[in-house]
Formats: C-alpha cells, structure tokens, sequence
C-alpha cells in the first residue's frame, strides 16, 4: 500500500491546525509503517488522501479518479468554522459551503476529526461514507521540559510571581479573541499572551485594530513562535484558555492537554464525547463564567484537572491515530477488491 499526502499551499497553512494535521499524518503512517508519497506528480500510489481545498487540489481529485485511484478527503473544514474568519467570509459562506459539498462528494471516503464535524457534513447530505478520526498529537514533543521553560519564561521576561495565562490561535473573531482581550482587561495584574499570526491585510478591521493597536497593556500578540519557546509556554502558564466559538476539533487544546496544563475552553458541541467540564477541562458559556473560572484556576480555588486531560491526549496519540487511518485505507483498497470481484463475475 502507498499513500500520496496531498497538500496545497504548505507554506501557506504550515502555521494553521491544518498544517500541524498533515505532519501528524505522516509521522502516524511511518508509525504503522505505511509508505507515503509527498511528490503530486507521483502515479504508482494507490490512494490519494487528501487535506486542502483549493483548484489544485481539485484537479488533484479529477486527476486520480481519471487514473482509477482510490481518494480519501480529510474534512478539516465545514462552512461552520469559515465564518466569522477572513474578511468577506459569512458573505460567502453559503458557497464555501457548496464548493466543500462537491468536493467531498468527489472522494470514496471522508475523514473528518471529530463525531460533531462528522455529524455536520452528513447533516449537509454527503452521502460518502464518513469516519471520525482525531488529528492526533505528539506526546513526546510536549514532555514537560525544564530548559524550555526557562526558554520561554527568558523569552517574555516573566517574573516568578507573575500569572500567564495563553491562548493559540488565528486571529479570527471565531477563535474568541475579542473576548480574550474583553476578560484580560478584568485581570491587570495577569499576563495575558496570544500566540499564532494571520495577515493582517485578511482580517476585518475591528480585529486588526485590536491586534496592532487597541489592547490593554496586559496583552501581549507575539505572533507565531515555534518549537521551544511556545513549547514551554505551553506546560509554564498558569491557564491555556481557548475561548473559541467554532472548531472542527482544534489541535491547540490536545497540545495544551499533552503538556498537563489547566485547560478552560468555551462550552460548544465539538467537545462532546472527549472532553467533560470538571473532569478533564473547565468549560464557560460567556464571559461572566470565564470571569470567575479564570481567577478560580489561577490562583488554584477550584480542582486541577490536567492529569485526567493528559489522558484524554494520550487516547489521541499519533500511534493511535495511525492504526486508526491503516483501517480506514485498508477498508477502501478492500472494497475496491470486492468491486473488482464483481466485475469480473458479471463478465462471467
């Protein structure tokens, strides 16, 4: 069996969920020891999975089913999480969607990350059979470290009695930066640190303002930072707080759980069936909750929950997702063989 990762636009989506997803992919497939290919021109592969959604990975699409190969579209995005994003984006939504629609319909098989993305491309009437496989996360990667710590700690020049609290996202109102910079204004004497980019020239005005300009001193938007330093952030702070309104899963909270930090997240559907609000994570409706949570974990009134969103991280370990994509694969090679198999009985 050999697997051809398609993604266009790497470098543009390298710093997005979706580009984490796809090195997840291929460090799940060399785990189960599945041979795959980067290289789009390549033509001896025998399916063709598939993460993005732009003209080439269209004609990507039309291409393979021309040469008889089997495609799997791995579902990250729904017009759900589209909206309230890039400038224009709830205008043309409805055709975001549409487009997804014909797209998805084109492929034998559909992944898609969680039970509630899954149950929203059936609820658009994808008929394609759908399976629900997380993203996956690298445990090793978010060991807990002393050295990047210290890195990160150096980094932002943070006092030992100083509370952090972070968040990692695009600067999308859907990922609740407004209310981030609303709830840093209540807690002055917190840090509160956004990490992850989007060009501004993207964003609609009232975001870019907030970012470049209206933000209480508290606030800090370094911008995307990789490997150590973010690293450390992640297992140093006092609180990972994602306050988003729409994900399909988001890979940032099973960082923040591999690292065994306090999570607070926004109570939406995503989240139902992996995570439990005061059992692995805290969960807030609005505002006025995450007011009061947000001083109740930081200065530890209330029950920690990282250990128990440690193993909720390591269910969705790469190994794990690994066995989980070679079933899929294997399912759709089988049914081409049983398809086979009838036609040449029907010859018969």
């Amino acid at each position: 069996m050999k697997v051809l990762l398609y993604f266009e636009g790497e470098k543009i989506l390298a710093k997005s969920g979706i580009g984490r997803a796809l090195d997840h992919q291929k460090r799940a497939l060399s785990e189960v020891g599945i041979e795959y290919t980067l290289d789009s021109d390549c033509t001896d592969y025998d399916i063709l999975h598939i993460n993005t959604y732009g003209i080439n990975s269209h004609n990507m699409v039309n291409k393979a089913k021309k040469m008889g190969k089997k495609v799997i579209y791995h579902a990250h995005s729904t017009e759900e999480d589209f909206r309230n994003s890039f400038i224009g984006s709830n205008q043309i939504s409805p055709l975001v969607k549409k487009y997804l629609v014909s797209l998805y319909s084109k492929a034998d098989y559909l992944i898609t990350p969680t039970p509630y993305s899954k149950d929203l491309l059936e609820g658009y009437g994808i008929t394609v059979p759908i399976v629900s496989i997380s993203n996956g996360i690298d445990l090793d990667r978010f060991k807990h470290s002393v050295d990047k710590e210290e890195k990160f700690r150096e980094y932002f020049n943070i006092k030992p009695e100083q509370k952090v609290i972070i968040c990692v996202g695009l600067y999308f109102e859907r990922k609740g930066i407004i209310d981030f910079v609303e709830l840093a204004e209540k807690f002055p004497e917190y840090r509160f640190i956004w990490f992850g980019h989007t060009p501004m020239y993207s964003i609609p005005k009232a975001i870019r303002t907030i970012v470049k300009d209206e933000h209480p001193e508290n606030v800090e938007f370094p911008g995307y930072i990789k490997g150590d330093i973010i690293e450390g952030a992640y297992s140093a702070a006092d609180l990972f707080f994602f306050p988003s309104y729409e994900e399909t899963e988001g890979i940032v909270i099973l960082e923040a759980l591999a690292s065994k930090q306090q999570v607070l997240v926004r109570d939406i559907p995503v989240y139902q069936g992996w995570l439990v609000d005061k059992e692995n994570c805290y969960m807030g409706k609005n505002n006025k909750e995450f007011t009061r949570l947000i001083e109740e974990l930081v200065e530890k009134k209330i029950p920690d929950t990282s250990l128990a969103g440690y193993k909720v991280a390591k269910e969705k370990s790469i190994e794990h997702i690994g066995h989980e994509l070679k079933d899929v694969y294997e399912k759709v090679l089988k049914n081409e063989s049983i398809q086979n198999k009838e036609q040449i009985h029907q010859k018969n």
